[in-house]
């Protein structure tokens, strides 16, 4: 027994980027298995994937006394690598490249205006919040307002200005709870708020702009809206990628500089 868990140990340390990939395959595996069996659904997949990676990054740290979850974890090493800044920009392309500006026009002014709002808004509160809790510089106001925004958002932007890491990981825990928030409460409120038909999931879209938390909520309300959500959210990713860095940040410096 002893030489099969060496030669198991000894695998998953030689293909580290294999062994995330199956140890996130699996955990997402049981996520949407609890998702179906437990709530038919109404709490998505992706919302229990996102908080037991939570919770594994919190033991894992607490077990190795590392600062990088499960990626401490010597056979799990290459979570370090899967969850870097490599593969997330490349999600961020891989996620816009197929979407083209041709098409929001044909949404409409109400979801240019929602896009707008979604985004903006977003950074105003985070960056308030920020204040509020003693972060009054203003490259942490606006990479904790990114944060804000989404996930993904945050440490771009954060990276961009040169944010501590602290602060950083402050604005992923931010874009994280909102990701869930939407994830878990999209299908509960969706029937009072008219969330029913293309044109209303296009607005929801980019209102709320975190992609995963959007297509996750609009799979559990009604798997047809996805697209349209999902699409504008997109924009809402990239909209604050290119406006966090630059036109908020100065805007922000400006006030509060």
């Amino acid at each position: 027994m002893t030489v099969v868990v060496e030669s198991l140990r000894s695998v998953l340390l030689s293909n580290g980027l294999v062994a995330a990939f199956a140890f996130v395959g699996v955990t997402v595996w049981l996520s949407y298995l609890v998702s179906d069996r437990l709530t038919r659904g109404r709490v998505h997949g992706s919302a229990i994937a996102i908080l037991i990676g939570l919770v594994l990054a919190y033991a894992g740290g607490v077990a190795t006394g590392g600062d990088h979850g499960v990626a401490d974890i010597d056979v799990l090493a290459g979570v370090g690598l899967l969850g870097g800044a490599m593969i997330r920009d490349l999600a961020i392309i891989a996620t816009a490249f197929g979407v083209h500006l041709s098409e929001i026009r044909k949404a409409g002014a109400g979801a240019v205006v929602g896009l707008l709002t979604g985004v903006l808004g977003s950074f105003a509160v985070g960056a308030t919040v920020a204040w509020l809790f003693g972060y009054t510089d203003p490259v942490s106001m606006t990479t904790i307002g990114a944060g804000a925004a989404t996930y993904i958002v945050g440490p771009v932007t954060g990276t961009a200005l040169g944010a501590t890491s602290d602060v950083v990981a402050l604005s992923i825990a931010a874009g994280l709870v909102k990701s869930m928030l939407v994830m878990t409460t999209t299908p509960f409120v969706a029937r009072h708020i008219g969330l029913d038909n293309p044109r209303s999931a296009l607005v929801f879209g980019g209102l709320m702009g975190t992609t995963s938390g959007v297509a996750g909520g609009l799979a559990a309300t009604d798997e047809k809206l996805v697209p349209y959500g999902a699409m504008t959210a997109t924009f809402y990713t990239g909209l604050g990628c290119l406006l966090g860095p630059s036109i908020v940040f100065v805007t922000i410096r400006a006030f509060f500089g």
